[in-house]
């Protein structure tokens, strides 16, 4: 297995160098100028200001030196100083990281908790009222935008509070982490977690019974319950475990995709999280920091489907690691 895990951490390397290579590209083939930008528009803007601005920031170098240095420094693990805020990038991305990884890690685990006993519930009662309602529950889910999902939320907080208390509470603002303050930690990434966790529950539900379903036609299943076997061990140790390797690819896919896809959410949400300093630096052009939350979505993405891939061993023994 470790064998396969070096393996796979190579073939990363090849993935990261065309996704650094092409977020490179992209960021400079944007229209306009980061040095402009900085110093203002109009037409009163010095010609000799601007190429200092160049100098200071290295944009005056060839872009073939401006890669090298990126490659290097990443694989270095200095990613350089932002552009526009002048502070460096690791800083900027670890006071910003730890929102979105407890949202993305709560979130998932709400949706686990949702998706998989109710997919398991709907696959066991097929066509039965309680499926319908399962589905229609799902449906819900996916159909629901986020951002509505969290504004109706918002309103709820506040209206049962006001009903409650007589004053209608929201959660603070100032992020504070979980180990310093749980409770007030919580009441701030809570209705984000529940939010996004439930749009997401819907498809990895729609996954567990379409799954589930398929699993359960299987000759081993009917096997098992020919030689009277439990229907809860059936399903607990024979269906359900083989059922999950599409999940956990889903999952895993979702995951990965939550640390810095949150931006609707944490507007919503008045929350600084990655994916809201994403929408800053692209906006601002600010390259040196782009390129390094790209770099480290898809690091993410990759460490995500390695995690995944040594799951499916476990899941389902018939798997083995060349």
């Amino acid at each position: 297995m470790y064998r396969y895990i070096l393996n796979r951490l190579l073939l990363a390397v090849p993935t990261l160098i065309g996704a650094a290579a092409l977020v490179f590209i992209l960021m400079r083939l944007i229209p306009g100028d980061i040095c402009v930008v900085r110093l203002g528009s109009g037409s009163s803007i010095n010609p000799a200001a601007v190429a200092n601005c160049h100098a200071q920031l290295g944009l005056d170098r060839s872009l073939l030196l401006q890669f090298v240095d990126f490659i290097v420094g990443f694989a270095s693990g200095d990613f350089g100083t932002s552009m526009w805020s002048g502070k460096p990038v690791s800083q900027e991305i670890a006071t910003r990281i730890p929102v979105s990884l407890e949202i993305a890690i709560l979130a998932t685990v709400v949706a686990v908790l949702i998706a998989i006993p109710l997919g398991t519930i709907s696959a066991l009662h097929q066509n039965s009222w309680l499926d319908h309602v399962v589905r229609t529950v799902a449906i819900a889910g996916i159909a629901t935008p986020s951002f509505w999902l969290g504004i109706m939320s918002i309103l709820v907080v506040l209206d049962v509070s006001h009903l409650l208390f007589g004053a209608p509470w929201m959660p603070p603002i100032n992020f504070v982490p979980f180990w310093e303050d749980p409770l007030h930690n919580l009441s701030i990434v809570i209705l984000p977690a529940l939010t996004i966790g439930y749009r997401y529950s819907a498809v990895t539900m729609r996954m567990t019974r379409s799954a589930m379903l398929e699993v359960l036609r299987e000759d081993y299943i009917r096997t098992a319950r020919a030689k009277g076997l439990l229907e809860q061990l059936i399903v607990n140790r024979h269906a359900l475990k083989n059922a999950m390797l599409p999940v956990v690819t889903l999952v895993g896919i979702e995951f990965a995709f939550l640390i810095g896809g949150l931006v609707v959410t944490e507007q919503v949400f008045n929350l600084n999280g990655i994916g809201r300093l994403f929408v800053l630096a692209v906006q601002n052009q600010d390259y040196t920091l782009t390129q390094a939350l790209v770099m480290l979505t898809v690091a993410i993405f990759v460490v995500t489907n390695l995690v995944v891939d040594v799951l499916y061993a476990w899941l389902d023994p018939r798997i083995r690691f060349a």
